[in-house]
């Protein structure tokens, strides 16, 4: 990863990697084929974890850490939407509102993650050198994409949160590209949203699996 995280220009005043800059343009392809429902998001977004986990060990390891955690939801996201998009007419996984149950599950798992992650962060100095930031943004990454992975249409809301908090971060960390490509970001979960949001309303939902209950058994979300 030597090569990938040299400089591959400078942009008003910052150095921009290799690495910075490839993982996250393959971010935001994984974002746009998040929008359009395409299986390729999850390889891709394996993919941009990968490199941008090469891009901040050694250097912000709480950040690395973040993205080897995102390779594993994304490789969950990959079993889950297999699972899932034979159960619709266009082969695709059907978007769905989540039910209040699964919004105060996510809500509060950021909440309760972000406390332990900032203290774990508190505790060890070196894995991040601004903890509560950087624990909210590490537990609502991996919030947003379990939600995503479960086809609800929440996981927008839930990343246009996660970039209120990472875009200056990202910029204070000395990551300009990362900094430019959530803006982008920011402009992407708009249209997915709205996108996800019609196509929720235009046919019925999926059943909601509960825990606990059988495979067959759940609760539908109209």
């Amino acid at each position: 990863m030597n090569g990938l995280n040299s400089e591959a220009f400078a942009l008003f005043g910052q150095h921009i990697l290799w690495s910075d800059m490839i993982g996250n343009i393959l971010g935001l392809a994984a974002l746009a084929l998040g929008w359009r429902r395409s299986l390729w998001t999850w390889p891709v977004q394996f993919l941009s974890g990968l490199i941008l986990f090469g891009a901040f060990f050694g250097h912000l390891t709480g950040s690395a850490g973040k993205q080897a955690v995102v390779m594993t939801v994304a490789m969950y996201g990959w079993w889950r939407w297999n699972r899932d998009r034979g159960r619709s007419r266009d082969g695709q996984i059907t978007p769905r509102f989540a039910t209040w149950y699964e919004r105060a599950a996510m809500a509060g798992a950021v909440a309760l993650g972000t406390v332990a992650v900032a203290l774990l962060f508190k505790a060890y100095p070196t894995l991040s050198w601004d903890p509560w930031p950087d624990a909210y943004i590490f537990v609502g990454t991996v919030v947003a994409m379990y939600a995503q992975a479960r086809g609800m249409v929440e996981f927008w809301i839930a990343w246009l949160l996660v970039d209120l908090v990472g875009v200056p971060l990202t910029f204070a960390n000395g990551y300009a590209f990362s900094g430019f490509v959530y803006v982008i970001y920011g402009a992407l979960v708009l249209w997915g949203m709205r996108d996800w949001w019609l196509r929720s309303r235009s046919g019925p939902q999926p059943t909601v699996e509960l825990p606990g209950a059988p495979a067959s058994e759940g609760v539908s979300t109209q």
